[in-house]
C-alpha cells in the first residue's frame, strides 16, 4: 500500500511540473511575439498559458499589456483586475488599471485606483504620472502640480516636466508652461511630446521656433503623426495651406483608419476654400466614426458649412437636421443645436406665400354658399407652405391649426351675421402672406333625409316585421334644414306638421302584396328625396314557431392567459354547451376565443350591438368560460391580457350591463351565464325562486321582457373541470319537453354544485335593464 501511494504522488508531481513547464513555454512564446509587436499571436500564447495555470497573475498581466497595445482597453482592464484577484497586493496591477481608466476617459475611477496604489506604495514613481493625467482631466490643477512635485522628488524624468507644462497651460500661465517644457526638452532632446506641446504654445507668438520644434521631432521620427499635425497648424497660421494639407496627408498615409486626420485635413481644405475636397474628407471622417459606432456632430456641422458654400442647401439641411437628431442623446450636439437651427431657418427662407384651400364648403366661382338663414358657417380647410405657418385669420379672427396630412388643417365656425364676404389671411415664418376673399350667397340645396322609426328599420333600409300582418303603421322622421312641403308613403299622403322643422310623420300602409315601398319627401325649396324600403318578414316567420323569436348565443372561451394560469376547461366547457344547444332553436352562435380587455369592450359595446340591431335578434344568451374574480362585491371576467393584482386590467361585468343596455330596445330576452365567479350585488337583484318555473305555453311570460343572470358561486380562478357547465348541459340534453325555462336549469345546477359551506350559484334579474317578469326559454327544434 505504501509503495502504491508513493507511486501515485510521484505521478501527480510529474503532471504538475509538466503543466507548469508547458504554461511557461506558452508565456515565453507570447513574450517573444510582443517583442515583435505581433500582439494577436502573443494573446493566443498567453491565453494558452492561462488555460494551464489559471491562478498565475503574471500571465494575466502579460495578456492585459498585449490588449492595451491593441487599444482593447476593456479586455486589458479585465485582465489586470484578474491579476489583482490572485495578487491583491500587486501595486503595478493597480497602476495598470488606473492607466487604462485614463485612456478610457474614466478619470474618477482612475484617481481612486491610483490613490489606493500610492497608499500601498507611496514612493512608487510609476503612480504619479498617471495620477497627474487623471487630475488634469478632472481640472484639479492644484492637486496635479502637487502630484508632479512628488514624482520629481521620487524620480526626476523629462515627462514629469512635460506634464507640468501642460498644467501651466491649462492655468493660462504660458511663461511657466514654456519654462517647464524647455526643461523637459533639455533632459531628453529626442522626446517628442514636450517639443510638440511647445510648438503649439509658440504657434502664434513665434511660428518660426514652433516650426523648428516640429522639424526636430520629425527628424527623429518621420512617422510621428502629432508632429505633422502640429506643423500643419503652423503652416495654416502662416496661410501656407498647400504645405499644411501635405503634412496632414502624410498622417493619413501613416494611419489611414484614423478619422481625426481626415477631419483635420477637411478643416484645412475648408479654410483654403476647397469645399468639395473638404466635403469628401468630412464624409470619410463620419463614415470611419460610424464604423466605430460613434457620431460626431462637429463633422456634420462643418460639412454643412461647406455644402452651403457650394450652394447645395438640401445637403446642408440634412446635416443640420442630423445635429438636431443627435441633440437628444449627445451633449456636444446639444451645444450646437441652436446654431444649427438658426442656419436651418436661414437656409429654408423663401418668398412663396402659403396656399389656402377650403375643404368644406367647396367654393363655387369665388363664392361660398350658406344654407337658409344661418348666422354661422362651419369651414374646414388646409394651409400648405414649405415653411411653418405663423398665423391664420378668418375675418381678422385668429384660427387654430393642426399639422396633419402634410399641411395645417383648420376647423372654424365663422359668424357671418350681416356679412356678404369672408376673408382668409395666412402668414408663414418669413412673413409671406396669402389673402383670399369669398362672396357669400345664401341658399339651401340639400334634399331631406328620411328615417323610419317604427317598425324597426336597419341601416340598409330593411323594415323588419315581428309578426305576420297585412297592414303596418309606419312612423318616421324627416331631417332637413328647411320646412317640409310634402311627404308620401307608397301612394298615400303621410300625416305631419308642415310648420315644424324636422317633423315626424305617420301613415298606415297595406302590405299584403308588397315586398317594398317608397317614401318621398320634398322641402319648400324644391329639394326632393325618394328612399326605397324593403319589407323583411323573416322574424315574423320565426315567431310563428318560436315564442322567443330570433335567438343568438355568444360563447366566450378564455383559456390562453398571459399572466394567469392557462386553462383547458373553457375549451371543453364551450364544446359541451355547443353540443347541448344543438338540439334547440339557436339561430346563430358567435364563438369568441381568448379575448383581450379591449376586444371585450369593443365587442359588447359596438360589434354585438350592431349585429343584434341589424338582424333584429329578440333573445340573447351570453356564456362566459374562463378565469373570474370577485373583488369588493364586484364580479370580473379576466381577459387573456390581464395582469395579476391589477384590477384595472380586468373586465368589470357591470361594463357588460352597460353594453347590454345599448340594445335593450331590440332584445326582449337576455340571459348571462358566468361560469367564472359571482356577478356581485351591483349586477343582479330580485332573485327568482328556481322552484317557480313557468310552463312553455305561458305566452305572457314568453312575450314579456326579461334580463337574467346565472353565475357560479366560486370566488377563485377557474379550474379545468366545471361541474356547473356539465350539469347545465346535462339538463338541456336530458330535457324531453318542447322547451325548458332557465328556472328549471337553475334548479338542477344549484342542487348539483352547491358547496358544504353554503355557497351556491346566484340567479336573478340584471339591474338597470327593463324587466317585465318574462323569462328565458330554451325551445327545442
Amino acid at each position: 500500500m505504501k509503495k502504491r501511494a508513493f507511486l501515485m504522488a510521484t505521478i501527480l508531481l510529474v503532471a504538475v511540473c509538466s503543466f507548469g513547464q508547458s504554461a511557461k513555454k506558452y508565456y515565453k512564446a507570447g513574450t517573444e511575439f510582443v517583442e515583435k509587436q505581433m500582439f494577436d499571436d502573443a494573446i493566443v500564447q498567453f491565453t494558452s498559458a492561462i488555460g494551464l495555470e489559471p491562478r498565475n497573475p503574471d500571465y494575466y498581466t502579460a495578456r492585459g499589456k498585449a490588449y492595451e497595445m491593441q487599444a482593447k482597453y476593456a479586455e486589458a482592464k479585465a485582465d489586470f483586475e484578474k491579476t489583482l484577484v490572485f495578487a491583491p497586493k500587486d501595486v503595478d496591477a493597480l497602476i495598470s488599471i488606473g492607466a487604462i481608466c485614463n485612456k478610457m476617459g474614466n478619470y474618477e475611477e482612475a484617481l481612486k485606483l491610483l490613490n489606493h496604489a500610492s497608499a500601498n506604495d507611496r514612493r512608487n514613481a510609476k503612480i504619479y504620472p498617471e495620477k497627474v493625467i487623471s487630475l488634469i482631466n478632472l481640472k484639479k490643477y492644484g492637486q496635479a502640480l502637487q502630484a508632479s512635485d512628488t514624482v520629481i522628488i521620487i524620480k526626476d524624468t523629462p515627462m514629469d516636466y512635460y506634464w507640468r507644462g501642460i498644467i501651466y497651460r491649462r492655468l493660462e500661465n504660458e511663461v511657466l508652461a514654456k519654462k517647464e517644457l524647455e526643461k523637459s526638452i533639455s533632459k531628453d532632446k529626442k522626446l517628442a511630446e514636450p517639443r510638440i506641446e511647445l510648438a503649439d504654445l509658440l504657434t502664434t507668438s513665434n511660428p518660426m521656433e514652433a516650426m523648428n520644434q516640429c522639424n526636430e521631432v520629425i527628424k527623429n521620427n518621420d512617422r510621428n503623426t502629432s508632429a505633422y499635425l502640429q506643423r500643419a497648424k503652423v503652416y495654416m497660421k502662416n496661410l501656407d495651406y498647400p504645405n499644411a494639407i501635405n503634412d496632414i496627408s502624410k498622417t493619413i498615409m501613416i494611419d489611414p483608419g484614423n478619422p481625426i486626420f481626415y477631419f483635420a485635413r477637411a478643416k484645412c481644405y475648408q479654410d483654403f476654400n476647397q469645399h468639395v475636397n473638404a466635403i469628401n474628407d468630412f464624409t470619410k471622417c463620419i463614415n470611419l466614426k460610424a464604423g466605430l459606432k460613434m457620431e460626431d456632430p462637429d463633422a456634420y456641422y462643418a460639412r454643412a458649412k461647406s455644402y452651403e458654400e457650394i450652394m447645395n442647401y438640401d445637403k446642408a439641411m440634412e446635416d443640420y437636421n442630423k445635429i438636431t437628431q443627435l441633440a437628444k442623446y449627445d451633449q456636444k450636439a446639444q451645444e450646437m443645436l441652436q446654431a444649427s437651427q438658426k442656419r436651418l431657418y436661414e437656409l429654408n427662407r423663401e418668398t412663396v406665400p402659403p396656399e389656402i384651400s377650403l375643404i368644406s364648403p367647396v367654393p363655387a366661382k369665388d363664392t361660398l354658399e350658406i344654407k337658409g338663414d344661418k348666422t354661422a358657417i362651419l369651414i374646414t380647410g388646409m394651409v400648405k407652405d414649405k415653411s411653418k405657418i405663423k398665423s391664420l385669420t378668418i375675418n381678422k379672427e385668429p384660427i387654430t391649426m393642426v399639422e396633419k396630412n402634410g399641411g395645417n388643417e383648420f376647423l372654424a365656425n365663422v359668424n357671418v351675421t350681416g356679412l356678404d364676404k369672408i376673408t382668409f389671411s395666412a402668414i408663414d415664418d418669413y412673413d409671406n402672406e396669402k389673402v383670399l376673399s369669398y362672396a357669400l350667397r345664401r341658399t339651401e340645396t340639400n334634399p331631406p333625409i328620411i328615417n323610419i322609426v317604427a317598425p324597426y328599420t336597419s341601416e340598409d333600409r330593411q323594415v323588419l316585421l315581428d309578426t305576420p300582418t297585412p297592414n303596418i303603421a309606419i312612423q318616421g322622421k324627416i331631417s332637413d334644414e328647411s320646412m317640409i312641403k310634402s311627404i308620401t308613403v307608397g301612394n298615400f299622403t303621410a300625416s305631419y306638421n308642415p310648420n315644424e322643422l324636422n317633423p315626424s310623420f305617420s301613415a298606415t300602409l297595406d302590405i299584403s302584396n308588397l315586398n317594398k315601398f317608397t317614401v318621398v319627401a320634398e322641402d319648400i325649396y324644391g329639394n326632393r328625396q325618394e328612399t326605397e324600403f324593403v319589407i323583411n318578414r323573416d322574424n315574423a316567420q320565426i315567431a310563428t314557431n318560436n315564442p322567443m323569436g330570433r335567438t343568438w348565443a355568444v360563447l366566450i372561451e378564455n383559456s390562453s392567459y398571459e399572466t394567469f394560469a392557462s386553462l383547458d376547461g373553457p375549451i371543453k366547457d364551450i364544446s359541451t354547451i355547443q353540443r347541448a344547444l344543438a338540439n334547440y332553436q339557436i339561430h346563430n352562435i358567435i364563438h369568441k376565443k381568448d379575448m383581450t380587455k379591449a376586444e371585450m369592450e369593443r365587442f359588447f359595446n359596438i360589434e354585438l350591438r350592431d349585429q343584434v340591431k341589424k338582424n333584429q335578434v329578440k333573445s340573447l344568451l351570453v356564456w362566459y368560460a374562463g378565469h373570474g374574480k370577485f373583488i369588493n362585491d364586484v364580479g370580473y371576467w379576466i381577459p387573456v391580457d390581464a395582469k395579476r393584482d391589477d384590477e384595472f386590467t380586468y373586465f368589470n361585468i357591470n361594463s357588460l350591463k352597460a353594453g347590454l343596455q345599448g340594445y335593450s330596445d331590440v332584445i326582449v330576452h337576455t340571459l348571462v351565464v358566468s361560469d367564472a365567479c359571482e356577478s356581485g350585488p351591483g349586477f343582479y337583484s330580485a332573485m327568482r325562486s328556481a322552484n317557480g318555473a313557468p310552463s312553455c305555453d305561458n305566452t305572457l311570460v314568453a312575450g314579456a321582457k326579461s334580463a337574467q343572470v346565472f353565475s357560479s358561486a366560486g370566488y377563485e380562478e377557474a379550474s379545468d373541470n366545471s361541474k356547473f357547465t356539465a350539469t347545465f348541459a346535462s339538463t338541456l340534453l336530458n330535457n324531453k319537453n318542447a322547451c325548458i325555462p332557465i328556472e328549471t336549469v337553475v334548479k338542477y345546477v344549484t342542487a348539483a354544485v352547491a358547496t358544504d359551506k353554503g355557497q351556491k350559484p346566484k340567479f336573478g334579474n340584471i339591474q338597470g335593464l327593463d324587466v317585465m317578469n318574462g323569462t328565458f326559454f330554451f325551445v327545442t327544434k
